[in-house]
């Protein structure tokens, strides 16, 4: 998502960490909608289980206010982990992709769908391995409440809980559910960051729509609505092989082919409301906070 200056053709870049900066602001407002998506798709029940906001009532009642921040600081690590490296990296790929579309004047030409697709997919692998660990002991963090006493891990916070894991389980440990996770990535950075650049894209084609908040608001709304129905099975197994005591067997779509056969096809679609819930508002908060971040750099820049 680079931009042009008026007085030159050659496209500003930004710092590689502004979609990681950008992520945990969006995650820390939607956290707790992450933390009651978690408690449902944990539920191993046939069916959909408890509503959101039947969920949501039953963490604050059985063990307080606070408890719907349980998993804050993973959930921030993840994102300076995760989300850094697939913003970051989508941005470098797509620079380095329109580097090899100029036309003849030295124009950079827009990338296409496929050309968007492959900088998504391979940034976002890249970005779920690197974020594995911190996912993990977010899950974990989240879901703790919801454990019997005796089968609580009671990490004090993420550092704490990735000494712990690599002690207590081995460094094997901080690639439990990498395949799951990586593949969720993929599909997420896919839906999110593809989906905004085209909705966005097409938007600016119209005459009713200019480069602002209310088509970043639109573009990153339908994002988000586009990114959670995709990922959604694959996000049922994550949190499944991430947060199981025991050691999960026969793959991710052996995982998939098992709930959808013990508990039903609409299971892999546990905690789908609370998902988009979360993830429509923290899309929209991380792509609104990007774009002004970018607004205060690239006027920054173009000033010195």
């Amino acid at each position: 998502m680079s931009a042009t200056t008026s007085n030159t053709k050659k496209p500003l870049s930004t710092p590689f960490w502004f979609g990681g900066a950008a992520s945990c602001v969006a995650a820390f407002v939607t956290h707790p909608l992450d933390l009651t998506k978690v408690r449902m798709q944990m539920n191993e029940n046939r069916g959909l289980g408890q509503g959101m906001f039947r969920t949501m009532v039953g963490i604050v009642k059985n063990e307080g206010v606070l408890a719907i921040y349980n998993g804050i600081s993973a959930s921030l690590l993840r994102q300076l982990t995760y989300s850094t490296v697939r913003f970051g990296t989508y941005d470098k790929m797509k620079e380095a992709a329109l580097n090899f579309k100029k036309d003849k004047e030295g124009e950079q030409k827009k990338l296409g769908f496929w050309g968007l697709l492959v900088c998504a997919m391979a940034s976002g692998a890249l970005g779920g391995a690197v974020g594995n660990p911190a996912d993990i002991v977010n899950v974990r963090m989240q879901n703790d409440g919801k454990l019997p006493v005796e089968q609580r891990r009671n990490y004090k916070h993420a550092f704490d809980g990735l000494v712990r894991m690599t002690r207590e389980e081995g460094m094997s440990a901080l690639a439990r559910g990498i395949q799951p996770n990586v593949y969720r990535a993929m599909y997420m950075n896919a839906g999110q960051q593809v989906s905004y650049d085209i909705f966005k894209r097409n938007l600016l084609k119209t005459p009713w729509f200019k480069d602002n908040l209310t088509t970043h608001f639109l573009s990153s709304f339908l994002a988000g609505l586009v990114a959670t129905t995709i990922c959604a099975p694959i996000d049922v197994v994550k949190t499944r092989v991430m947060g199981s005591k025991e050691k999960i067997t026969g793959g991710s779509l052996g995982m998939i082919a098992k709930v959808a056969r013990n508990e039903g096809f609409f299971a892999l679609f546990k905690g789908w409301v609370p998902a988009f819930i979360r993830l429509g508002p923290q899309t929209v908060l991380t792509f609104i906070f990007l774009e002004k971040m970018k607004v205060v750099y690239f006027k920054y820049k173009t000033k010195r």
